[in-house]
């Protein structure tokens, strides 16, 4: 539903009404429900703050006690994704020739995708799509199923 601002509601009951106490009453009228509707939105609860998780299928176990952490990013679907840390080396390359980039050069991946901008991704046919690493979680690859059925 598109929304409208007040005093321009206001101007067209006012070209379109003669009566001004119907006016006003209109616009008592709407300021009550505005006032019903923030009361409203005060009450909700905030929102629940995600986080990104990439499960690795692990069906051997030999990452089990490793702490891994990586990023997520995309290319072009027939390229090949091996060329996916080569593209954010060359972004990453093109950014610390900038002036921004002189002054605090990025020198890991985890620093590129944090600081480098959309624009040198975009550049690289690249799009970076978490800028903090996220935890990897190594799983089994499995649904137990219930050996009594």
């Amino acid at each position: 539903m598109p929304k409208i601002d007040i005093e321009t509601l206001k101007f067209i009951l006012q070209r379109n009404e003669p009566d001004i106490r119907k006016i006003a009453g209109i616009m008592q009228e709407i300021e009550l429900e505005l006032k019903a509707e923030e009361e409203e939105k005060a009450l909700r609860p905030p929102a629940v703050k995600k986080q990104n998780v990439l499960l690795v299928s692990d069906p051997d176990g030999s990452l089990k006690e490793k702490d891994i952490v990586g990023w997520i990013a995309q290319i072009p679907e027939d390229d090949d994704i091996a060329t996916t840390a080569g593209r954010i080396h060359s972004a990453a390359h093109e950014f610390n020739t900038t002036p921004k980039g002189i002054r605090m050069p990025v020198e890991t991946i985890g620093e590129a995708c944090e600081v480098i901008s959309a624009k040198f991704f975009k550049e690289q046919n690249v799009w970076v799509k978490s800028k903090t690493p996220l935890l990897i979680i190594p799983v089994e690859n499995k649904i137990p199923t219930d050996s009594e059925e």
